[in-house]
């Protein structure tokens, strides 16, 4: 009798794994199909490096992405000549916010491609871990309103990547440009944070 109830008890476990690898699978695929159907937004606060033209910059502004499939996303920054800039006293007059060059850029992507790879995106210290959204694609920039002057030159890619860790899953993102508006916003990452994740 013991034998047989050991059997039984052996085969109740065995089924109840095999129902809990299947409930996990199912989490996991449901998990990975929210991100393919959600909404981020966030901030973004960064400098620019001092070898772009007439910087270094500081900036500040929001962003938001939009993944349905396909990626929008979407950027409105104001950017100014940073304190550094106090240094080449013909650069910047810190009594006159005039010569700080402030303007804006608005930044948009649509139809950009999604994946999924963390191992592409920027490297954060501490490290991020985890999942990772992964948008590229061709950004139109706009300078006041018009235009942004590396325009001329050619497209510009862009590369967004959201990635976060055991707490917040969705906590960081980065912006990097390839192309000609690197003249402009340097080729390093430009960071920011994630403030809101909503999945439908």
């Amino acid at each position: 009798m013991e034998h047989v109830s050991m059997g039984i008890m052996r085969t109740k476990y065995a089924r109840w794994l095999c129902g809990m690898a299947i409930a996990l699978s199912g989490v996991a695929f449901m998990r990975a199909q929210d991100l393919r159907d959600a909404n981020f937004s966030g901030v973004i606060s960064d400098y620019t490096p001092s070898t772009v033209a007439g910087g270094p910059y500081e900036f500040r502004g929001t962003w938001s992405l939009d993944i349905h499939g396909t990626a929008n996303f979407s950027a409105d920054l104001a950017m100014e000549t940073s304190d550094y800039g106090i240094s080449d006293a013909t650069a910047v007059d810190p009594t006159n916010p005039a010569t700080r060059s402030p303007h804006t850029h608005h930044i948009s992507m649509t139809n950009a491609t999604v994946s999924y790879d963390p191992s592409v995106c920027p490297v954060f210290s501490p490290p991020t871990t985890g999942a990772a959204i992964v948008v590229t694609g061709t950004a139109t920039t706009t300078g006041n309103g018009g235009p942004a002057t590396f325009e001329a030159k050619g497209p510009s890619t862009l590369q967004v990547c959201i990635t976060g860790g055991t707490e917040v899953a969705f906590s960081n993102v980065t912006l990097v440009y390839t192309g000609p508006a690197t003249s402009h916003f340097g080729p390093q990452p430009l960071h920011g944070a994630v403030s809101k994740v909503s999945t439908k």
